[in-house]
């Protein structure tokens, strides 16, 4: 290795020894965990419904009221490879800990902010405190639990977790602002996070450290390259794909992504170890989670819009309208634990994506003409099926056989994933809707401009999902043909914890 390369890393002390002994209580060091990510869930969706009293509130403008939402996204999905990798190498409790304090207290400030500019600096705090929590809870789920029945249980509630916390956040969101205040929803966070933030150190187990060193080049390559590619992506649904800004973003982020894939074949202790993508079945779960979350949260962005501006529901009525969704993933995942050991994870995976691609299929015949039961109750109750029924088994696929001293790393990749997935689910389908919305202005001929209005939302949103069937049929295919068996791997309900000692280098 250069002389170079030696020199762009600086060694880490060498790490205290692991707190290796059970808590004794796994339902509260389990809760915990989870607590701890749906925190992080909830603030991707839950000021969204908020938003329009936000505004009154506090006087954004249109422009800067986008910024509550992507402050957060830009923080949160620009930092998380490098809070998987601290966790891997600073110890993924600590890590938890600090971040959760970190969302705890912005999300305080935020609560009793009195102007634009401190409410975007809390949503700042917030995102970085998630980057930091939120890629060591599935690493500290691997070191909590035993290989076996206790990891699949733990894994199934963090799955309904992880599928579940934008949702819930609309729910909540909505609730909380139309009975209480908008302030609320920053300020439901606090209780949360002091319980984790007092609890981790009683009831979670600190999993063993490496000595190890920072990867400067690979870190600030990274970092930055997605910086600018979630920066791009926000870009894109309000100043379009060729605005010049956006255009230098994605460029900016492909040359220093490309330099941090060069970093990273050339350093002894990379930020992202490029052998986590050697696996036929890991390459195929984060092509899939990418995938599956570009629909997943282009739908909720969507159908929040379809029921609050053309059937007319309120606030609330319109986060209750995403609980049969909810309540069907929540019961299917509580099944998976079972299913996976008879079936296996590609089955599982299979069945799920094919019910996600009827549902989409389903939402392309929404009309001016259609209701809530008639065209919204069933696609959503079959969506929860099918996150039901992939979310777990993926998270299984991706973390079987990492090595422990790695598993911050590969929970920070599929994190990641799913936040670029988001982006690039909306950029997409956003443009789509509006390019198909500007086409059917004005039709149908002679109707009122209410009804002509009406018809190009309707119109827009058939565009947009018809293009959503494409990213789930997509993931179809993949779970048929990239997924190398279709037995569950002998550990299946594994993940990092079950590997031998650490690998060398």
């Amino acid at each position: 290795m250069s002389d170079q390369t030696n020199s762009s890393r600086t060694a880490v002390a060498e790490p205290p020894p692991a707190d290796n002994g059970p808590s004794g209580h796994p339902g509260i060091t389990l809760a915990l965990i989870a607590t701890a990510y749906l925190m992080v869930g909830l603030d991707a969706t839950v000021v969204n419904i908020a938003l329009p009293k936000i505004q009154g509130a506090l006087g954004f403008s249109p422009i800067g009221l986008s910024w509550v939402v992507n402050s957060y996204t830009l923080a949160f999905g620009g930092l998380l490879l490098l809070g998987g990798r601290l966790g891997d190498i600073l110890g993924r409790r600590r890590m938890l800990v600090a971040g959760t304090a970190l969302f705890t207290i912005a999300s305080l400030v935020g609560g009793f902010a009195n102007s634009p500019g401190l409410l975007v600096a809390a949503r700042i705090g917030q995102g970085i405190g998630a980057a930091m929590a939120s890629p060591n809870t599935l690493a500290l789920i691997a070191t909590n639990f035993e290989e076996g029945a206790a990891r699949n249980r733990a894994l199934a509630v963090y799955s309904a977790t992880a599928g579940a916390g934008a949702s819930v956040g609309l729910i909540l969101g909505g609730v909380l602002t139309d009975w209480v205040s908008w302030r609320a929803v920053m300020f439901v966070n606090v209780p949360l996070g002091l319980a984790v933030v007092l609890g981790a150190p009683r009831f979670i187990r600190e999993p063993e450290r490496h000595q190890a060193r920072i990867d400067y080049g690979g870190t600030i390559t990274v970092t930055a390259g997605m910086v600018a590619l979630v920066y791009a992506f926000i870009r894109v649904p309000t100043d379009g794909w060729g605005d010049t800004l956006t255009v230098l973003c994605f460029v900016a982020a492909a040359l220093l992504l490309a330099a941090f894939v060069v970093i990273e074949t050339k350093i002894q202790q990379p930020i992202v170890p490029l052998r986590l993508f050697r696996s036929r079945n890991r390459s195929g779960g984060y092509l899939n989670i990418l995938l599956l979350t570009a629909t997943m949260l282009a739908l909720f962005f969507f159908l929040s819009q379809f029921v609050q501006d053309a059937l007319g529901l309120s606030p609330a009525n319109a986060g209750l309208a995403f609980l049969p969704m909810t309540v069907a993933m929540f019961l299917t995942v509580s099944r998976v634990p079972k299913l996976l050991p008879k079936f296996g994870a590609k089955p599982l995976m299979i069945a799920g994506a094919t019910l996600m691609t009827v549902t989409m299929v389903w939402l392309t015949q929404i009309s001016t003409d259609s209701s809530y039961l008639g065209s919204v109750f069933g696609p959503l109750l079959i969506f929860g099926v099918g996150m039901g029924l992939s979310f777990m088994p993926l998270n299984v696929t991706i973390l079987t056989g990492v090595a422990r001293e790695d598993s911050g790393s590969a929970s920070g990749v599929l994190q990641t994933l799913m936040q670029l997935g988001g982006g690039l689910g909306l950029a997409i389908l956003v443009t789509v809707f509006g390019t198909a919305s500007k086409n059917a202005a004005g039709r149908p001929a002679g109707a009122a401009a209410k009804e002509q209005a009406k018809y190009a939302f309707t119109h827009g949103l058939q565009s947009a999902f018809t293009v959503g069937v494409v990213f789930v049929a997509l993931a179809l295919v993949v779970s048929v043909f990239v997924f190398a068996s279709k037995k569950a791997p002998a550990a299946a309900a594994a993940a990092p914890a079950q590997a031998a000692a650490p690998k060398a280098e």
